[in-house]
Formats: structure tokens, C-alpha cells, sequence
């Protein structure tokens, strides 16, 4: 499965907005959610941890391959004209401020106002006296025991860091000879919460606060001379180190693939090169000093952080009971085309038998469209392989698992359908980043029971979201399919925004035969009938459909682009939508993350607008809308305008036939356009936002409020 050969596109590096940049960017927009007064006090917490969190998986994949890049003495440009060097001197002065900000807003507001509402964070230093006594027997109880100290001097070499830890720097000193050394000790923050609650009954303030804690590395650093009896402990600082985690893969066959992987993952948990070391801002600089030398750090990979290391840890005061300091609970519903085809309404009696209709007879009558999470993933995706599993009729399940939950009921009916007799085919793709782990055991799951696991093509990443049903109908058979642009992840499918169309068309499930069978066998397959379909067609078939909105739009018929998706930053699709904006063609792009196109630019991109969303749901929806001369065009699918979606991956994009559900996608992109939260890019890559004031028009607030009220976009 070869891409078509497509001339590669000139860009001039003025209009290219670096990518790294670009994704510091949309993680400023996160950090905004959190320093919005307007947030929910936990949701704010929560919004600093996912900051945390994107920056930790950034400096291990992003940074450590330019630094990778800069020490191979790779000296080719980005698309911007910047060096790996000049890339990372501009990722440090553009993050050092937004840390600042993070520690800031922890320390003069989260914290103060948690404190408030009787939630304390509090420092070991300002325990009182019963506290300090049961922080400290806490200590010997529950942590001390699996604390391994380690030394540095001449008979111990600097020990080995894993990536992600959070350490104590402990100096010590020999009361005999007057010798002062440094030891460094792990804090167990995978084995205990991060913050240890005390008992409310040992609080001084009444009334007593419904959750006291303290940090764990504090419990750790106040507790050292348990540890080293006998010496004297001068001093305690924290930090944190980050290593490269990508996984670098040949292209192997599938046999080695889990095996390589296995490897890989071993290799990433012990860790590569050290790509950043957080320290406490207070730590003197002999001790930094000795820190960058052990775990050979270079001096632009060192942050001072003034608060806290690892605030991704906020994340867990999301499971407090204080529902008046979070988003109001959200659970969508069951899309009413759906409705008389669910078995569990049977089960408890309030739907009659007579009434029900499985989603295979819904299917054969009409499209339906999912919208995700306001439709609810269990009673349409969920149900649909369950239904399939379940019913005589159907013979064979094929579907595409790039990311899943634990205790998957996606997996769970797969393995039910395999022990059913049904020939069932899981392409379970190990290649997904920070999954590879728990894919690998969904493998192998799978397999016990019976189920046909392949582990993706050569070369390329499977990246699409489709599955596919076989019926045995009569004297025929009749293919069943959903294709969606988020993973088949029962948990991720309350937080993040998708869509998903379940067809019985006959040309999708004939595409769908034909992309399996690439997948699973050796087919060459180079065109399909409805599907775009990455490398193949993909890359192809958008530029085909941008250069007919520039036809329209020249010859007076008009031109509109509009796109949703998380990233934007291919070269070739960014020089063809400026040739479609000098030529007169509307366009505006919902972009999430990284937009490496400028807009408004006199004459180049006049006509572009940028738009992102970020709300308390993650938008991850892809969705494109071609203005067609006024016969309207939309397709939905997995794939971003970015190289590695069009050119190394497997994805599949679709179109929306059905009239009704296009007026229901246009009129969600509609929204989405005129949302007053939302923030515009600027020509120079920034971003502003309009404040949301009085009648304010947000659009996950408005979709939510319509599914609640029976009302559908």
C-alpha cells in the first residue's frame, strides 16, 4: 500500500509556524482553563494536571527527538527554517513563563482557595503536634519500609533514575569525621497517593476541614534521620527526572513486533537519555551541580521550579465528594433512532418484546449518527458488537483497537462472539504510544479466546476507528459498519468529543471488506469506492476536493472549506488551502492543537480563519465540510491533516450521504464557529479569546443543555 506520489508543496518558512511551538501553544490554552476564575475549583486542579501531564509526554517524545536530532549533528530545517538547536532554545523561552504561571496560580490560588472550602494541601512544616505524630508514624508504618536510600561517594556510583520519579537530594553529614555527602531517595509516589490524607478528627480549625493532606516526598524529607541514623541531615530538596520514552521500531514482522515491543518497553521503564531535570527552586547550586554531572543533564535541560514538582498528581483531587466544586455531572442518552433496539430496556421490563428492534433492522432502514459523549457510547457502539456477538445470524466481526479501556466491553464482546462460533479478527495496533503495554495484553487476551489478532501492516501505525459485521440475511449477506474518529475506549468516550456513523450501506461494507482484507493479508488495494483511506487515497483525495472548492470559487460558484480536527501542520495541505484563499475560497478550521498555517495574512490567507475550542470535554473529533458549488459534501474519520495521518498511517476518512445527518453536522460546525469561549489564532501563531460575557454562547454548555432537554444539534 504505496501513497501516491504528490509534489511536495512550497511553503516559504515566514508562513510555517513552527510545530513545537504551535503545540506549546494549545498547552498554554489548557493552562488558561485553569487560571479561569470561571472553573470549577477542582476542575481547575484538574486542568493543571493535564497541562503537567501534555508537557512530561512532550519532553519525552518531542524534545528528546530534536535533542536526539542536535547530538547527531542533524543541522536540516524544520519547515519554519529553524535548526533542532534553534528549536529547543525557543521551546525553553517559551515554557519557563507558562511554569511560572502554573506554580503561580497553585500557590497564591488553588491552594488558597481549596483551603477555603476546607480542602488543605498543607506543608509537613506547618502540621500541629497530633498531626506530625501520626504524619510520622504513617512513616514508619507505610512508607519507610519500602525506601531504599542510596549513597554517592567513592564505593557508590550516582544511581540510575527513572524517568517520571520524584526524588529526594538528601546532604548528610558524619558527625565523627565531619564529611558531608549526598544520598538521593525515590519517593514511592506509584505505590501511595501523593497526597496523604490525615485523619479530620487531629485538625486544630473548627470547624475541621473535610480534607486535610500532605505531600508524600515531605513525609519522606522530614523523616530522613530514620534513614540515616546517627548522621546529621543538613538539608533536603526535591526533583524530578524525564527521559526519552519513544520507542523507536524497525519495520518488523508481526512475530518479532511483540517482542521488540516488549523490549522497548522494558528499555523505556529503565529509560533513555535525560531530557529534563526539575528541581526545587531553592536547591543550592553545588547540589544542581552534582545532579546535571550524575545524570548527565545539560545545562538548557535544567528548570527551576518555584512550588511543587509534578503537578500532574492534582489529578487525583478530582475524587473528592465535592460536587459543588466541579462541572455539573453529564450523561448523555441513547440516540432515539436507537431507542426500541436495546436488549437492557427488555430486561427490566419498561420496553415490551413485541416492540424491540435489533440495530441491524434500525441499520437497514436508515444512517445514524453519533455524537459522542452526548450520545451514549454504551447503548449504540457498545450495544452494536454486543447484538453481533449474540445474535445467530451474524458470522464474522472484524474491528481496528488502537487504544481501549481496562475491563473493555468492547474486548469483553469480541471474546463472547469468538466462544459464539463467529469468526472474529481484532487488529490490536501495539504501536500506540503510551498503550503498548496494555495492548499487548489485550492481545494476547484475545487470542486465548479464540479470536484472529493481527499487530498492524509494515512500516505504518493503524490508526483508523472501524468495525465491521457480517449477517447472514436470507439468501444473502449484508455488512454492518461503524466508522468513527475516536477509539473504541469505553471510559474515553464520556470525555472526549466524537462522531461515529453506523451504515448498512452497501458500498462501506464492501470498502470495509477490501480494507480488512489489505490488513490481515497481502492485498495491494488502490482505490476504494466511498472510503478516503491513509496512505493510499487520503492524502490524495483531500487535495482533490480543496483544488474543487478553487475551481468553484474561480469559476463563481463560490468556494467553503470547513474542517475540524486536532492538528493541522502538513506542508502540501497548508500551501494548497493559501492557493485556496488567494483564489476566493471561504475557510475556517476548528483546530484543537497544533496549527502550523497562519491566518490572515494579506494576500495569502486573507480568507482563513482559526479557530479552537477547549472545554471541560477534549475535542477530538474530525470532521470536514467541502462547499461542493452548493451540493454540500461532509465526510467524518480518524485522520488529521498532519504527514504522519496521510503518509504513515492507516486511516480512514467517510462521507456523511444521508441529507439529514449533513444538516446535523453543519449546523454543529456552526457552533462551534460562533462559540464566545472559543480562541482565535492570530497571524504571528498566538491566540485570543473572546471572554465569554453575558448570554455567553459556549458550545459544549449548549449541546449538553440540548441532549438534556431532548433536542438534538
Amino acid at each position: 500500500m504505496t501513497p501516491p506520489s504528490t509534489p511536495a508543496a512550497a511553503v516559504a518558512p515566514e508562513h510555517y509556524i513552527n510545530r513545537e511551538l504551535s503545540w506549546i501553544a494549545f498547552n498554554e490554552r489548557v493552562l488558561a482553563q485553569a487560571l479561569n476564575e470561571h472553573t470549577p475549583l477542582l476542575e481547575q486542579a484538574k486542568f493543571s494536571a493535564i497541562f503537567s501531564n501534555n508537557l512530561d509526554e512532550f519532553f519525552m517524545v518531542r524534545v528528546a527527538s530534536l535533542k536526539s536530532q542536535q547530538e547527531a549533528g542533524v543541522t536540516s530545517r524544520s519547515d519554519d527554517g529553524r535548526t533542532p538547536l534553534e528549536q529547543l532554545e525557543a521551546i525553553q523561552t517559551r515554557l519557563r513563563p507558562l511554569l511560572e504561571q502554573q506554580q503561580q496560580h497553585y500557590r497564591h490560588c488553588l491552594k488558597r482557595n481549596l483551603h477555603e472550602h476546607g480542602i488543605q494541601l498543607i506543608d509537613y512544616a506547618r502540621l500541629n503536634a497530633k498531626q506530625k505524630e501520626w504524619a510520622d508514624a504513617y512513616f514508619r508504618s507505610a512508607i519507610f519500609p519500602v525506601l531504599t536510600p542510596l549513597a554517592v561517594d567513592q564505593a557508590h556510583p550516582f544511581p540510575f533514575m527513572s524517568n517520571l520519579s520524584l526524588n529526594v537530594a538528601a546532604l548528610i553529614r558524619d558527625p565523627d569525621s565531619g564529611q558531608q555527602q549526598f544520598a538521593r531517595v525515590k519517593v514511592p509516589q506509584k505505590l501511595l497517593p501523593r497526597f496523604v490524607p490525615i485523619p479530620t478528627e487531629l485538625c486544630s480549625r473548627r470547624p475541621a476541614p473535610m480534607f486535610t493532606a500532605v505531600p508524600l516526598e515531605q513525609l519522606v524529607a522530614f523523616n530522613l534521620h530514620l534513614l540515616f541514623p546517627g548522621m546529621v541531615i543538613e538539608g533536603h530538596y526535591f526533583f524530578r527526572i524525564t527521559r526519552d520514552a519513544d520507542l523507536e521500531l524497525r519495520d518488523l514482522e508481526a512475530d518479532d513486533l511483540m517482542e521488540a515491543l516488549q523490549e522497548g518497553l522494558r528499555k523505556r521503564r529503565r529509560g533513555g537519555e535525560v531530557v529534563r531535570l526539575e528541581v526545587a527552586n531553592e536547591m543550592p547550586d553545588a547540589v544542581v551541580q552534582l545532579l546535571m554531572e550524575g545524570a548527565a543533564v545539560e545545562p538548557e535541560d535544567l528548570y527551576r521550579i518555584n512550588g511543587p514538582l509534578g503537578l500532574d498528581d492534582l489529578m487525583s483531587l478530582l475524587a473528592l465528594p465535592r460536587p459543588e466544586l466541579k462541572d455539573e455531572p453529564f450523561k448523555g442518552r441513547t440516540v432515539p433512532a436507537l431507542a426500541q433496539a436495546q436488549r437492557s430496556q427488555l430486561e427490566d421490563g419498561s420496553i415490551n418484546a413485541d416492540e424491540f428492534q435489533s440495530i441491524f433492522s434500525v441499520l437497514r432502514r436508515r444512517d445514524v449518527l453519533l455524537q459522542h459523549p452526548f450520545d451514549l457510547f454504551a447503548t449504540s457502539v457498545e450495544e452494536f458488537l454486543n447484538q453481533a456477538a449474540d445474535d445467530a445470524s451474524v458470522l464474522a466481526i472484524k474491528m481496528t483497537l488502537y487504544r481501549t479501556s481496562k475491563d473493555s466491553p468492547v474486548v469483553a464482546a469480541l471474546i463472547r462472539a469468538a466462544e459464539n462460533g463467529k469468526q472474529v479478527m481484532a487488529l490490536v495496533e501495539l504501536k500506540a504510544r503510551f498503550d503498548e503495554d496494555n495492548n499487548i495484553q489485550w492481545a494476547r487476551q484475545l487470542e486465548r479466546s479464540g479470536v484472529h489478532v493481527v499487530y498492524g501492516v509494515l512500516g505504518l501505525k493503524t490508526h483508523t476507528k472501524v468495525a465491521l459485521v457480517v449477517r447472514r440475511e436470507k439468501e444473502t449477506l449484508r455488512s454492518y459498519a461503524h466508522i468513527g474518529t475516536g477509539n473504541y475506549n469505553s471510559r474515553t468516550s464520556s470525555l472526549y468529543t466524537d462522531l461515529g456513523l453506523l451504515t448498512a450501506r452497501e458500498d462501506f461494507g464492501q470498502d470495509l471488506v477490501e480494507l480488512f482484507n489489505y490488513l490481515t493479508g497481502f492485498s495491494k488495494q488502490q482505490s476504494f469506492r466511498k472510503l478516503l483511506v491513509a496512505p493510499v487515497t487520503l492524502r490524495l483525495g483531500m487535495e482533490q476536493l480543496i483544488r474543487r472548492e478553487i475551481r468553484h470559487a474561480r469559476e463563481g460558484r463560490g468556494g467553503l472549506i470547513r474542517a475540524k480536527m486536532n492538528g493541522l501542520v502538513d506542508p502540501g495541505i497548508i500551501a494548497l488551502l493559501y492557493e485556496a484563499s488567494c483564489a476566493g475560497v471561504r475557510i475556517d478550521l476548528l483546530i484543537r492543537g497544533m496549527c502550523s498555517l497562519r491566518p490572515g495574512v494579506g494576500g495569502l490567507s486573507d480568507n482563513i480563519r482559526v479557530v479552537s475550542v477547549i472545554g471541560r470535554f477534549l475535542e477530538h473529533s474530525r470532521l470536514f465540510w467541502f462547499g461542493n458549488g452548493g451540493d454540500d459534501e461532509l465526510l467524518i474519520g480518524s485522520a488529521d491533516w498532519m504527514p504522519r495521518n496521510l503518509d504513515r498511517r492507516v486511516e480512514a476518512v467517510a462521507p456523511v450521504e444521508d441529507p439529514q445527518l449533513r444538516d446535523q453536522l453543519k449546523e454543529l460546525i456552526e457552533l462551534y464557529l460562533h462559540d464566545t469561549a472559543a480562541w482565535h489564532m492570530q497571524s504571528d501563531g498566538s491566540f485570543a479569546q473572546q471572554q465569554p460575557e453575558g448570554d455567553a454562547q459556549i458550545t459544549q454548555t449548549i449541546l449538553m443543555e440540548r441532549w438534556r432537554g431532548g433536542l438534538k444539534a
